[in-house]
């Protein structure tokens, strides 16, 4: 479970994201980032044990930075509302598919996992793998476990062409997949959720359902 008052810290950042305010709730800061941490510890801990790949990651190694990058951005608000850790193989600075944390309280906190936005070459892959194991990718994808925790795949606005994709014909039955930019799956988690004593173990859950994606789709790229 995460603290109140790590919940608390996001939200009053969020009214209050200057720098000297920052400074001066330095200590906050410090006590909620240790306790996000903690959990991404434990999960990484409990969900190492059937995903070998992730074992041995540190959470420094998952965790972002809760300074923004605001060189090339119209909102120059120096930090973050919010935590993220992405767990994976080789941490959060590889390219692999792999599992994410996202705390940001008031109902915009989730959990998930998947491929965001690869480039070309690994897009080409993964469409080429698709369309070879559809039926396998299926399996996946319309997995009872996997519906009832995601609702399956993310095809918000944004994540899918809106033509079929160069070489592969509208009829293709995998087409919707094939038109995919990212393949991603989410989860909200309420902030009465974020506060359960079992949080580290209903999020191990959560990417249990999430991993057969994950590793179809990390079979694809690295083939």
């Amino acid at each position: 479970m995460l603290a109140a008052s790590t919940l608390q810290f996001l939200k009053s950042l969020d009214k209050n994201n200057n720098k000297a305010w920052f400074d001066t709730h330095k200590k906050q800061y410090d006590a909620a980032k240790q306790d996000f941490a903690a959990l991404t510890q434990k999960v990484i801990t409990q969900f190492g044990k059937k995903e070998p790949a992730i074992a041995l990651l540190q959470p420094k190694e998952c965790m972002f930075r809760i300074n923004r990058d605001v060189r090339f951005s119209k909102n120059k608000a120096p930090y973050k509302n919010n935590m993220g850790s992405s767990i994976k193989a080789g941490g959060k600075k590889s390219l692999l598919a792999g599992y994410y944390i996202h705390l940001e309280p008031g109902g915009k906190s989730f959990v998930g996992g998947g491929l965001y936005m690869p480039d070309a070459a690994f897009v080409g892959k993964i469409r080429q793998e698709i369309d070879y194991n559809y039926t396998a990718f299926l399996r996946i994808v319309e997995n009872k476990k996997f519906i009832a925790q995601y609702g399956g795949l993310d095809f918000s606005e944004g994540l899918s062409l809106v033509r079929e994709p160069k070489g592969y014909e509208k009829e293709n039955p995998a087409i919707k997949y094939l038109k995919l930019k990212s393949w991603i799956a989410t989860a909200p988690l309420s902030d009465t959720a974020l506060q359960d004593k079992n949080l580290a173990t209903q999020l191990t859950k959560a990417f249990e359902y999430l991993q057969p994606l994950i590793s179809f789709l990390n079979e694809a790229i690295e083939a």
